[in-house]
């Protein structure tokens, strides 16, 4: 009678003031299972009875241990023969969130880790779980599967829900959740991996702006005065940027593997700064020559830098040996060719334009408009704070396709009208 009461009273309440509800995130690998959760802070301390809805930017300093331990208490997977899983939570910390009915709050994210007994499958089990609901009646735990690598979902940014875990009023019961997820296969995480590089790269404004800059200078001969001088033919140009792409590729794989196999491992922050300036760096270059002749090395040594970059999205799988490796490999291909590409797109009309007396207007307006670019992400990166002209260079991404028909268009017609100025005159 009391959780009948209490879940009327309480429902009436929850109407007239939504409560946030709490998030569990399941990322599921071939040996186990990362679940994230996301515990609205309110809700969490009328359930754990402790106070962990003021001073929040100590809580974790002050009841960590507590808070696992009442954590592994109120998760429990089960295999389909009865055997409970081992739980290990791993990370807590505290961050504001916000949920389209309740505006912003507090939140607590936890990582788990929960591994079956030997040789079972971790795609079947039942989720006995109470956390919160145990004691506030009218909480609900929404869950989901975030990524599985044997049927291909390796992007974070789509979950899919399995179900709604809450209290059954009329019975006090709060039923477990099945998660059955079907049958995956290596090949379907090996095109996954390989949809991912090639999105990687899609959505990765600052690789991509770096090496189109450096291939800039790519068809361009050097004067005497070691500036940036004259088309150097066809087939210069072409030498010149099979080696500028052929080294920067050798560059991030090499940190891709060193990364995504955990053998090194930067913060994120340097890394996604030292792009940045890889990108100053190379709109300098195409301004006045600052190292002719050792494109190559720099893309090369630049690359390894953005192969860090590419290690933390597979550092995030937890996958063994065999399905990194093939992780490994599928993205690898799939940034290679997102690359060849865009390169493919962009380079004949570099070629054609730089036959032009209008390629030098080109070349300093793209090199001067990377290193604006650069110089955005540098702050915005060093001070972790947006701000507006990296805003603006988010937008002005945004129409790429556009860019590219216009330098197109721009390539054909000074070709053409070059043509005509140098034809002979009857």
């Amino acid at each position: 009678m009391y959780w009948l009461l209490a879940g009327l009273l309480l429902g009436n309440s929850a109407q007239a003031h939504p409560m946030p509800s709490s998030v569990v995130l399941l990322d599921l690998h071939p040996t186990g299972v990362a679940a994230e959760l996301q515990l609205p802070l309110t809700e969490l301390q009328a359930a754990f009875g402790h106070d962990v809805a003021l001073h929040t930017e100590t809580l974790v300093a002050r009841l960590g241990p507590e808070l696992r331990a009442y954590l592994a208490q109120h998760i429990r997977p089960v295999s389909p023969d009865g055997n409970a899983w081992t739980v290990a939570v791993r990370d807590l910390r505290v961050h504001e969130a916000e949920q389209t009915a309740t505006g912003t709050y507090q939140e607590l994210t936890a990582h788990l880790w929960l591994t079956p007994t030997a040789g079972e499958s971790p795609r079947v089990f039942t989720f006995f779980y109470d956390v919160i609901v145990h004691q506030v009646v009218t909480h609900v735990a929404l869950v989901s599967v975030r990524r599985d690598w044997e049927t291909g979902r390796v992007a974070p940014d789509a979950p899919t829900e399995v179900g709604v875990i809450r209290l059954n009023v009329r019975d006090n019961f709060i039923p477990p959740l099945v998660v059955n997820q079907a049958a995956g296969s290596w090949w379907a995480g090996f095109r996954g991996m390989m949809g991912l590089g090639v999105r990687h790269i899609a959505e990765g404004t600052d690789h991509l702006l770096f090496l189109l800059v450096l291939l800039l200078p790519a068809p361009l001969l050097l004067t005497k005065g070691q500036r940036w001088g004259r088309f150097g033919g066809v087939r210069y140009s072409l030498l010149r940027l099979l080696k500028v792409v052929t080294a920067f590729t050798v560059g991030h794989s090499l940190t891709l593997l060193a990364g995504a196999l955990g053998w090194l491992r930067l913060p994120s922050q340097p890394v996604e700064i030292l792009i940045a300036v890889s990108i100053l760096v190379s709109a300098a270059h195409a301004l006045r020559p600052l190292f002719p002749g050792r494109e190559a090395r720099v893309a090369a040594g630049f690359g390894l830098v953005h192969g860090l970059a590419f290690a933390s999205t597979l550092a995030e799988l937890h996958l063994p040996a065999a399905p990194m490796a093939l992780s490994i490999l599928g993205f690898n291909i799939g940034v290679e060719l997102m690359q060849l590409f865009v390169i493919a797109l962009t380079v004949p009309w570099l070629i054609l334009l730089s036959q032009t007396p209008r390629y030098g207007a080109v070349r300093v307006g793209g090199a001067g408009a990377a290193a604006v670019a650069a110089v955005a992400w540098i702050a915005e990166r060093i001070l972790s704070q947006a701000n507006p002209l990296a805003a603006l260079v988010a937008r002005v991404a945004q129409d790429a396709p556009w860019l590219l028909a216009g330098l197109a268009v721009l390539a054909v017609f000074s070709y053409w009208q070059q043509r005509i100025v140098l034809a002979p005159r009857s």
